[in-house]
C-alpha cells in the first residue's frame, strides 16, 4: 500500500482524529480511505444520473405517461406479473 502525506488545517486534523477515536475507524488512514470510497462512489452515481438525464433530453419529444402501462411494466419487471 503506497503512502501519501496529507496537510491538514489543525481543525480538520483534529476532526479526522476524533472519528478515528469514535471506534467506528481503527485510525485516521481508515477514515480517509473512507472519505475517498464515498466520494468515488458518489461521482460515479452523479455521472450514471448524468448519463440517463442525458439519455433522456436526447431522446426526442416528450410523450405523454400512460400510467396503467407504466404500473404494467413495473410489476412484470419485478416478477408480479
Amino acid at each position: 500500500m503506497a503512502t501519501m502525506n496529507v496537510s491538514l488545517p489543525d481543525a480538520m486534523k483534529a476532526w479526522v482524529e476524533r472519528q478515528a477515536e469514535s471506534g467506528l475507524y481503527s485510525n485516521a488512514s481508515d477514515y480517509v480511505r473512507d472519505l475517498i470510497r464515498k466520494d468515488q462512489e458518489r461521482k460515479t452515481a452523479l455521472a450514471t444520473l448524468q448519463a440517463a438525464i442525458t439519455e433522456g433530453v436526447e431522446s426526442g419529444e416528450p410523450q405523454p405517461l400512460d400510467t396503467a402501462d407504466f404500473k404494467r411494466r413495473m410489476r412484470a419487471g419485478h416478477g408480479a406479473g
